[in-house]
């Protein structure tokens, strides 16, 4: 019987851990957690309004975006999950974007999950899953010109604004950044 460790477990399972965090594939379970997430001020200020009114609208969601691209190509988004507290604050993700010809790294926090480091600690960690797990060879980002501490983050993990965008679908202007070669 062959031996596997830790890690090969996580990757199988799709399971990954930080020094403080779990992060693990959205599932039809986390279905409360993004309406309230997806529902927050500032998620639909900074991100986007999904139009979530019910715990099914969030499970369709997750069933009919999160789930295809996990499934198609082995990554997508993840809950954040504390390991002292086992507490849900946020999602992590890497999209495959209508517009974008690089595949697009995102985050969201629960507001009072804010400040504490927990999405820079996922958001590196999930970055190095594409590239180094996934073979990707460019990662890109995007946020509204008005959210600072996104635009701080996104180059904390190396990112380079490289130009404004537009994707389909969202009327705004948005800032564009992408690893470097």
């Amino acid at each position: 019987m062959i031996k596997r460790n830790q890690q090969d477990l996580q990757s199988e399972n799709n399971f990954y851990e930080t020094e403080r965090l779990i992060l693990r594939p959205m599932s039809l379970e986390d279905g409360e957690f993004i309406l309230d997430l997806y529902n927050r001020p500032k998620f639909i200020q900074f991100i986007g309004d999904r139009n979530l009114k019910t715990i099914t609208d969030a499970e369709n969601y997750i069933q009919n975006r999160f789930l295809p691209q996990m499934e198609k190509l082995g990554f997508g988004n993840y809950l954040m999950i504390t390991k002292d507290e086992n507490q849900k604050v946020g999602a992590v993700g890497i999209f495959e974007r209508e517009g974008l010809d690089v595949v697009d790294i995102g985050f969201s926090l629960l507001d009072e999950f804010e400040g504490k480091g927990y999405a820079y600690e996922a958001a590196i960690k999930v970055k190095s899953i594409g590239m180094d797990d996934f073979g990707l060879k460019k990662i890109s980002a995007i946020t509204t010109k008005d959210n600072f501490s996104s635009q701080r983050l996104i180059e904390k993990l190396g990112l380079t604004f490289q130009k404004f965008v537009n994707i389909p679908g969202d009327p705004e202007e948005l800032m564009y950044y992408e690893t470097e070669d």
